[in-house]
């Protein structure tokens, strides 16, 4: 199972736009199964799965005898999403499951409540890009929110999340040490002040994977712009969903991987 994919993009920098095939991480969904009841989803990179399991079920205090671990394919799909049923005896089975508690219940996890594939999809129609004509994408942006990075300046150890309006002007920003905690607290934030509808640009200090990009659909904001990577579910969703989404923005570089036509980038 192939552990990166090759995605069309366009690479900006101040003066020039290129086309470019970019080869992004795989980011895709293993449903865990326990005794064939569906337990948990967690996002993954395909690839030592079993190994995954072990390690998870172990941390979770759910599953820690030293004897092998029978584990069972169920399904494996071409996306790379998967289906893994685990074989454990009644009486081998901790605390940690029978409270019922999951690694979905850890603070920072974007799937909280999901048990199964099916519970990631949406019917939700795509975003609609609001305005009229393609917006400008400006590199000053996260000049302005590292400047209000005031953890991160003491610690160097949060991550940030911006919300700006179509006129570039930040509404909200927060930090925290889970990159989805800080959108998360944005998100709530704009909310409380009835702004959620002035969002335009979503900034965030890290990488992006599916979860920050479901959390910008619902909260409909129609561009992501990251320092960092994108994972290939972050693009796959953000297709889906009507999201330009924009990663490596650094260096007055950065790469656009979905709806290039949201912003004016010639």
């Amino acid at each position: 199972m192939k552990q990166s994919n090759i995605y069309e993009s366009i690479k900006l920098s101040e003066n020039t736009s290129l086309k470019i095939d970019d080869n992004l991480v795989v980011e895709a969904p293993l449903q865990i199964n326990i005794n064939s009841e569906s337990y948990t989803v967690v996002m993954r990179t395909p690839g030592d799965d079993n190994e995954l399991i072990r390690g998870l079920l172990y941390a979770e205090d759910i599953y820690k005898s030293s004897d092998k671990l029978e584990i069972i394919v169920i399904e494996i799909n071409t996306d790379a999403s998967a289906i893994l049923n685990v074989i454990i005896p009644i009486d081998k089975l901790r605390k940690g499951y029978l409270n019922k508690r999951t690694l979905l219940s850890v603070s920072s996890c974007g799937i909280c409540g999901k048990k199964e594939l099916k519970d990631l999809k949406t019917t939700d129609k795509p975003l609609i890009n609001k305005y009229d004509k393609s917006i400008n994408v400006t590199f000053d942006m996260f000049l302005k929110m590292s400047d209000l990075q005031h953890l991160f300046k003491k610690t160097g150890g949060s991550h940030a999340c911006a919300l700006f309006n179509n006129k570039k002007e930040i509404l909200t920003i927060k930090e925290d040490i889970g990159r989805h905690n800080a959108v998360d607290k944005c998100i709530g934030d704009l909310i409380n002040k009835k702004q959620l509808k002035e969002v335009s640009y979503m900034l965030v200090s890290g990488r992006v994977s599916y979860e920050i990009v479901s959390k910008a659909f619902f909260a409909k904001i129609p561009i992501i712009i990251a320092v960092s990577a994108c994972s290939s579910l972050a693009v796959d969703f953000a297709k889906e969903f009507g999201i330009c989404l924009i990663g490596f923005s650094r260096n007055n570089k950065m790469t656009v991987y979905t709806n290039p036509q949201y912003i004016d980038y010639e």
